[in-house]
């Protein structure tokens, strides 16, 4: 039998995302692929999209977890100045997407989202870019159909901005290894709730 870990989330293979027909293969081909994980997402009828787990997120308690984390983040953010500095226009990465991508987005490109811009958001795929004295920091999210419901990829890129990012980027490293996860879990939860008949998400 597998264990409760595998059956929520997973580290994902990076040949197994980047063989998905993504457009954020193309649009982030010269940044390092930091991290990929997944979640399967059981049942959900036909056309799900990107969107729907835009709703379900927006709808659930947040990850007390993840609170806790992003709050320890920010916090030391201000102290040390890691975010005074807004992402400028001319840093992002929104100069890369074509009229085409700029017409299918869901979401008009640039749109604030807590700390990160919205780049797209196509019916399977979104890609999300944030920038501060540390990283050059995008995640993508794919949702892909299978067999038994969905499959959906968090792809976590990295760009270096300064000596900061390294060190950074090991100081974090046992956190995100709780946060991540931690977040998926909220999303399999929050649709296993609308799409199955859970009545109850536990927000840990």
């Amino acid at each position: 039998m597998k264990n409760w870990w595998s059956t929520l989330t997973m580290r994902a293979s990076a040949a197994e995302y980047r063989s998905l027909p993504l457009r954020g293969h193309d649009l982030l081909r010269d940044v390092p692929l930091y991290d990929v994980s997944s979640v399967d997402l059981p049942g959900g009828g036909s056309g799900r999209t990107v969107a729907d787990i835009r709703a379900l997120e927006a709808e659930t308690a947040p990850s007390h977890i993840a609170t806790l984390l992003y709050g320890l983040r920010y916090f030391l953010g201000r102290v040390f100045g890691w975010d005074r500095e807004p992402m400028r226009p001319e840093d992002s990465f929104l100069e890369r997407l074509s009229e085409r991508d700029r017409r299918d987005s869901e979401i008009t490109p640039g749109t604030l989202d807590g700390q990160f811009w919205v780049l797209y958001q196509f019916p399977g795929e979104a890609l999300r870019e944030t920038r501060n004295r540390t990283v050059h920091g995008f995640i993508c999210t794919a949702l892909v159909s299978c067999p038994n419901g969905y499959r959906l990829y968090w792809g976590v890129y990295v760009r270096r901005v300064s000596w900061l990012t390294r060190p950074y980027l090991v100081a974090i490293e046992p956190f995100r290894r709780v946060l991540y996860p931690a977040m998926l879990r909220r999303i399999r939860r929050a649709w296993l709730v609308a799409y199955t008949g859970m009545s109850r998400i536990d927000t840990t």
